[in-house]
């Protein structure tokens, strides 16, 4: 009768465990001469989905502020966000979080 022993897990010193979770990328609207508030407002509710309430203080933000973060995720889901703001004739920019 054999016997097996389980293998016997080492670790090393020299590496560490610190895996940090990637910074998601943000999605900002910025304020612009062209377009209107409620114009604003009903693009966020359409693109995003955001309730009436939400959407129109992101739109102050940018109204007031001059801008406003309105989406955060992956790098390619920024990219998306972004390239469909666009679309809608919104500025649009985007910046990895710190």
């Amino acid at each position: 009768m054999s016997t097996k022993t389980a293998p016997v897990r080492v670790r090393d010193s020299e590496t560490t465990d610190d895996v940090s979770p990637e910074k998601p990328w943000l999605v900002i609207v910025w304020n612009d001469p062209i377009n209107l508030m409620p114009y604003v407002t009903w693009v966020l509710q359409k693109l995003f989905g955001y309730p009436k309430h939400k959407a129109e203080k992101l739109m102050l933000d940018v109204h007031h502020k001059g801008k406003a973060v309105v989406s955060s995720g992956a790098k390619e889901k920024a990219e998306l966000d972004c390239f469909r703001l666009h679309g809608y004739g919104l500025w649009a920019t985007m910046s990895k979080s710190e």
